[in-house]
């Protein structure tokens, strides 16, 4: 019983991002407004904890359930349990819910109040993700208590070889004393075996899990001509690298970062040119080392992101093209909280008075404003989206592209709206469908997952140009 969950993650993955396991997801179930944050289990089976903040102060009551993304189990969810109000914040509702297999599940929310029900599906991936290994001070209480049975058993056996054929209050003679000393040797060494044999079962149950436990695409890089290749190639999971999903119409999204200062960066959509190949005609780029994040969604509902390092020489490049965008900022930790766009345009920070806390959630707000200061007009849907933007820790072991519904992918979310044959399941950007008179303001519902110094950079789109901002953040 060395091991009490799954095998540690290369680099501290989760399914969907790097270094960023919850899901944050703010959307309406029917006229409520709701920000849902769910916490997935480290290990599968296993207990998801979700959170719902409500916009709406008059619902009644909120229940939730967990089933799978796909599939028939997805039409026959089981009865939802009651989620706690929170005493202090009626606004507040807290519950506890089983994942009871790998993969791909979604939680579904329904909502009870004064107009009318109606519910809301948030997909969450549920993998092993962590070795956690037994704690010492229990350790060492179940080799105590083993040692204790192991003697106690071993003398039971030779008392009773001894002693057993005894009248009472007889004393055992050189005979019986030797039968009680083979018998405990005998006991002994059966009792040895039977351990060894369980430490055999226990390795070979140990070592056969092992195969369920989720380990990512591995990506390789190649630079030649101007051309950027990216192979993929299983990690030893049940993934495939041929089955993936368009999201927000790509296959592949790469945000590219130049280190260490990630003063530039670029969102980019290679092309699938193979199996397991994705290609891209890089825009002008200047010689350096580069940190690669992909993102991928398979036809399974499961998101990836990938990562990779590569070095390049100068890039003379081609003009950026379609949806592909790039960005220069201020050196890490220089950024403030106005960074300037074209045409005189500036993106502010809303920061807020407080300081920020690891690992609790929040809207990231930022404010597009023209060169008076006025409120920008003139935003558009950037890929189905109000915006984009990009978490990353300064020493990269935290990577999470966002939009302003969270960090679920459209293409996982439209799985799981297509699983309870609503009409909505035909638009997943339906709640962005319009293209303009696009409001100044754009909010991202994360919570950077643990104390240190982050990277934003948020995208936009403006008079058909897409806008790159830059912003230093701080996790206390």
């Amino acid at each position: 019983m060395r091991l009490l969950i799954a095998a540690l993650l290369a680099g501290g993955l989760a399914a969907a991002h790097v270094g960023s396991p919850d899901v944050f997801h703010e959307g309406n179930a029917g006229p409520y407004r709701l920000m849902v944050t769910i916490r997935p289990p480290q290990v599968v089976p296993g207990v998801a904890e979700v959170e719902v903040r409500s916009a709406s102060p008059d619902i009644r009551e909120l229940k939730v359930t967990p089933v799978p993304l796909t599939g028939p189990g997805a039409k026959l969810p089981p009865v939802p349990d009651v989620m706690q109000r929170s005493k202090d914040d009626a606004q507040f509702y807290t519950a506890s819910v089983w994942l009871m297999a790998c993969c791909n599940w979604q939680v579904r929310i329904f909502a009870d109040g004064p107009h009318g029900k109606a519910e809301m599906q948030v997909p969450v991936v549920g993998v092993a993700q962590r070795t956690l290994k037994m704690e010492k001070t229990m350790g060492g209480i179940l080799v105590f208590f083993g040692l204790f049975l192991t003697v106690g058993a071993i003398s039971i056996i030779g008392v009773y070889a001894r002693e057993g054929r005894l009248d009472a209050g007889a004393e055992p003679g050189t005979a019986e004393l030797r039968r009680g000393r083979i018998a405990m040797g005998g006991g002994a060494v059966l009792i040895l075996v039977m351990i060894y044999l369980g430490k055999m079962w226990w390795d070979a149950e140990d070592n056969a899990f092992q195969r369920f436990i989720y380990k990512p695409l591995k990506m390789t890089t190649a630079y030649e001509a101007g051309r950027l290749t990216l192979s993929l190639e299983k990690g030893g999971w049940f993934q495939d690298v041929d089955d993936f999903i368009p999201d927000h119409n790509h296959l592949m999204h790469v945000y590219m970062v130049r280190l260490p200062e990630m003063e530039r960066v670029w969102h980019l959509h290679p092309e699938r040119s193979g199996s397991g190949k994705f290609v891209h005609e890089l825009p002008a780029i200047p010689a350096g080392r580069y940190q690669l994040y992909a993102d991928l969604v398979h036809k399974s509902g499961l998101p990836e992101t990938i990562q990779a390092e590569i070095e390049l020489p100068e890039v003379t490049g081609k003009p950026l093209t379609g949806d592909d965008a790039a960005g220069v900022a201020p050196p890490l930790g220089k950024a403030d909280k106005g960074a300037q766009l074209s045409g005189g345009y500036r993106m502010v920070w809303e920061a807020g008075g407080s300081p920020l806390k690891a690992n609790q959630g929040t809207g990231f707000r930022f404010r597009v404003e023209d060169s008076n200061g006025a409120p920008a007009t003139d935003l558009e849907l950037y890929m189905g989206m109000q915006g984009h933007a990009a978490f990353i820790k300064s020493d990269r072991s935290t990577f999470a592209h966002v939009h302003p519904t969270g960090t679920v992918s459209m293409a996982a979310l439209s799985l799981a709206v297509a699983a309870t044959g609503s009409a909505a399941a035909a638009d997943p950007h339906a709640a962005h469908s319009m293209h303009s008179g696009l409001p100044a303001v754009v909010s991202f519902p994360y919570a950077l997952p643990r104390q240190g110094d982050y990277r934003v950079f948020v995208q936009v789109k403006r008079a058909g140009q897409v806008e790159t901002a830059a912003f230093d953040l701080r996790a206390e």
